[in-house]
């Protein structure tokens, strides 16, 4: 139950249940259930089905297809904050023998190994896992479709190997770790490797005669780290809300943030949607939206996240094609953060200011190029252009005295601050550009030097 504070309002529920039920209808998908969080909220709930009476609700099972990547994701991460493994790492140092070792866990992550999308046939979806019994079995001959790290290609069985990885470091089963480090700290008692009741049974719809053919489910064995898991609308809000702002129980904030990060090049032309870490993110209305879709025969599922909204919304249907649901989710992530938008939070002063850090606000130029140095919130600083698109960065502050920008041109970048004999502030040196009080200032070390004419008009 949500609190009034809580509850859309009645305009835009109903907005959201148009949106699922044209989905349902026009995608003719036996059943649809969906929800929206707001503020770690579940706000809005609503379903659709072909059989009256027997709509789902927020704990019926569906498979979850892919979305179960992000899960694996998140155990190798922890990983690597425990120290036990780095991404930069080759497979072969902590899973020898698989033929492909070369590879790291990063490209693994992010898809760009370069490995075949799929395993051999049969298809692996509708067919036992006990028919790859081994990683060799997975992988097939034809191991490497492009040269690591140069593009991003999607890969099943990359994910596979991620999960043979978290095995072989932990010494449990993928399934076992997966319900001891994520599944119970987050309290997602209805996510599970095999279906439990209540659960929606999977179809096919004919393409073109409204009738139906019941799907196989299929235990997926060593690919159950791609795409084995089943789940609930309100469990994957709990993962949203948990992919949105991390959890020290699973995993920090700043690893979350890592897992959002573009991981490889994508497809030349697509600048609209790029893969992280276990994670997919698209730009959708001029918002940026992150989480993963998936399908598996009988089922497809989405989960969306905008953090700038603090929206997040999931579709489930039970059918394996015909509905577009990443767009429904992201239609219905839309749709509250238009119709309601975020109240922000009262501004409020600092606990405290360092009086040298705010000696250094205001404007610097470099060259004749005006920026502006801010204080941030959280302590930091903040470099932006006065005008047009150049270049802007956070930074923030190292042991020895010195700023490391957090993104854009001067992501890694160290920002010195040069004092003359006095102690006085000369300059600001990043990455060897010089910044000064004046454009230009003769009294600061210009590259180059500064002309001893100075300034002059035209007719000078």
């Amino acid at each position: 139950m949500t609190s009034a504070s809580e509850q859309l309002l009645p305009g835009t529920q109903r907005a959201l249940l148009h949106r699922i039920a044209t989905a349902q209808s026009e995608g003719r998908a036996p059943s649809l259930v969906a929800a929206v969080q707001r503020q770690g909220q579940i706000v809005w709930s609503g379903s659709r089905s072909c059989v009256d009476g027997h709509a789902p609700d927020a704990d019926t099972q569906f498979r979850i297809g892919s979305i179960t990547k992000t899960f694996t994701a998140v155990l190798v991460l922890r990983l690597r904050d425990e120290g036990l493994l780095d991404l930069d790492d080759p497979l072969e140092k902590h899973l020898p023998g698989t033929g492909v070792g070369g590879v790291t866990i990063h490209q693994l992550l992010g898809h760009s190994a370069g490995l075949g999308a799929e395993a051999p046939a049969p298809w692996w979806e509708r067919t036992p896992g006990t028919l790859r019994p081994e990683l060799a079995d997975v992988l097939g001959e034809q191991t490497r479709m492009h040269t690591p790290g140069r593009r991003h290609h999607y890969s099943n069985p990359g994910y596979t190997l991620l999960g043979a990885l978290v095995e072989k470091v932990r010494g449990a089963s993928w399934a076992e770790v997966l319900r001891r480090e994520i599944l119970e700290p987050l309290g997602m008692h209805r996510t599970s490797p095999q279906p439990q009741a209540p659960h929606a049974g999977g179809w096919a719809v004919h393409p073109w005669a409204d009738v139906m053919l019941p799907e196989p489910t299929e235990d997926l064995g060593l690919m159950a780290p791609a795409g084995q898991l089943w789940s609930t609308t309100g469990d994957l809000l709990r993962f949203a809300a948990f992919l949105a702002e991390g959890d020290d129980r699973v995993l920090c904030a700043a690893s979350v943030k890592q897992m959002r990060e573009p991981s490889a090049p994508t497809e030349s032309g697509d600048w609209e949607s790029h893969y992280g870490l276990g994670l997919q993110f698209v730009r959708r209305d001029g918002r940026t939206l992150f989480g993963h879709t998936g399908s598996l025969p009988g089922f497809l599922a989405a989960l969306w996240v905008s953090v700038e909204d603090d929206v997040a919304a999931v579709v489930l249907t039970n059918t394996t094609s015909g509905l577009i649901v990443g767009g429904v989710a992201a239609d219905l992530v839309k749709t509250v953060a238009e119709a309601e938008p975020r109240i922000p939070q009262p501004w409020r002063p600092l606990p405290e200011a360092d009086a040298e850090l705010l000696a250094l606000t205001g404007p610097w130029y470099w060259g004749t190029s005006t920026n502006i140095l801010r204080l941030t919130p959280d302590g930091g600083l903040e470099l932006q252009p006065l005008r047009g698109n150049g270049r802007g960065a956070r930074f923030t502050a190292q042991p020895d005295g010195t700023w490391v920008g957090l993104n854009g041109y001067y992501a890694g970048e160290t920002l010195r601050i040069v004092r003359n004999g006095d102690g006085s502030v000369n300059h600001l040196d990043l990455g060897s550009f010089v910044f000064t009080r004046e454009p230009y200032d003769a009294t600061a070390a210009i590259p180059g030097g500064v002309d001893e004419g100075r300034w002059r008009g035209l007719g000078a």
